[in-house]
């Protein structure tokens, strides 16, 4: 029996993470694992967020019981999982032999409108709130790992065209494209993390991807700060991103 493609998209806050993990589900072919690393996040840096104790609960908080866990079976009739990951989330060393078992994505957003965004859900961001130079660590890490460039996929992209970025976005990581990746049906899923209630409400009502609409980001002079300081790293992976 040929081994099951996992596939780690690491992503921040505030971007289409969630709508790509709809999308990926949607295939049909594929298992999606919400945030595994949240709960290990959680009780290794000891931060305070929404529902925080059912986080806790509901998944295992040591880092090497995480990777286990992704390694499993999968269900009957999957043969792809896709990992939503979020980067900020790795404030621990990361197996590096674990590294070289998935194949890996990176999902990026303009850091203004990411700023915006998490500011309507929280008083106040910092950098390391968003993840960009973590996520830049970890691609670069993969890269020296594996020897392999991943691909990277800006969210305005996807939503300006999601067949063509999710198709080359497929190609890269060798996987079939599938139409079924452009709609899925709205709601909760058993597969989203118990933090849905709090985060997930405008996917929930989702049946594929938003338009993509540009906005101006208004941001206080703090968010202006964190925002140069992720300018460099998001054009790291900008100049790098599939359609380039």
């Amino acid at each position: 029996m040929s081994q099951p493609t996992r596939i780690a998209m690491w992503s921040g806050p505030r971007n289409i993470s969630t709508a790509m993990m709809r999308s990926f589900e949607a295939r049909g072919d594929c298992e999606v694992v919400d945030e595994p690393f949240y709960a290990a996040y959680l009780a290794a840096s000891g931060a305070e967020h929404p529902l925080r104790d059912a986080v806790l609960a509901s998944q295992a908080t040591e880092p090497a019981a995480v990777v286990d866990g992704l390694g499993r079976p999968l269900a009957d009739g999957r043969t792809l999982q896709y990992q939503k990951q979020m980067a900020h989330h790795m404030v621990f060393a990361i197996d590096e032999a674990w590294l070289g078992t998935v194949r890996h994505a990176f999902l990026v957003r303009d850091p203004a409108a990411m700023i915006a965004s998490y500011l309507t859900m929280r008083t106040s961001v910092v950098a390391d709130d968003l993840g960009l130079a973590r996520q830049r660590e970890i691609y670069e890490s993969v890269v020296a790992r594996t020897g392999q460039t991943p691909p990277v996929v800006d969210a305005a992209d996807v939503l300006r065209d999601p067949p063509a970025v999710l198709a080359e976005l497929c190609t890269s990581l060798d996987v079939a494209y599938s139409p079924a990746m452009q709609a899925w049906p709205p709601g909760r899923r058993p597969s989203d993390g118990v933090w849905a209630p709090h985060w997930y409400a405008a996917v929930e009502r989702s049946t594929g991807f938003a338009p993509y609409v540009e906005r101006e980001a208004k941001l206080p002079p703090a968010a202006l700060r964190v925002l140069a300081d992720c300018e460099p790293d998001y054009r790291f992976f900008f100049d790098r991103r599939i359609g380039a």
